[in-house]
């Protein structure tokens, strides 16, 4: 069973197909927003999130993250999906200590995560436009 189908998601033809924007979402690399499973997509999110929060992003605390939304991820998911994420270029791994890696996205990453979230927005409506407090463009 995948991702989108065991969270009830929509698949992707249908999620194109329902955004008012049919415009497709590309990282740099080619890889678009709906090639990526739910679970892939929630992983960008939760580093997105760490790295906000000015938490380290290593495993066991993306592991923690994602759990508060799916009940227990097993290792068998969650670092092959890390993975697939670092070949396609959307998060990098670095070395923490001998034995803990940290995980950050790339620029690709968050072209994907804000370009979706504009398309989200624009689709219920909302004003994405955030004021700007030093008098200058955004």
């Amino acid at each position: 069973m995948s991702d989108n189908t065991a969270r009830d998601l929509e698949g992707p033809e249908r999620l194109e197909a329902s955004l008012e924007n049919p415009t497709r979402i590309v990282a740099d690399g080619g890889t678009t927003w709906t090639d990526l499973s739910a679970f892939q997509r929630d992983l960008l999110a939760t580093i997105a999130r760490l790295e906000d929060s000015d938490e380290t992003s290593y495993g066991l605390a993306i592991k923690a993250d994602l759990e508060t939304r799916y009940g227990e991820v097993n290792h068998g998911r969650l670092y092959p999906n890390l993975d697939e994420l670092i070949e396609r270029d959307l998060v990098e791994k670095s070395e923490l200590d001998r034995r803990t890696n940290e995980y950050t996205l790339t620029e690709a990453s968050y072209t994907l995560l804000e370009t979706r979230t504009r398309q989200l927005a624009a689709t219920c409506g909302i004003t994405t436009q955030q004021p700007v407090t030093d008098g200058g463009d955004r």
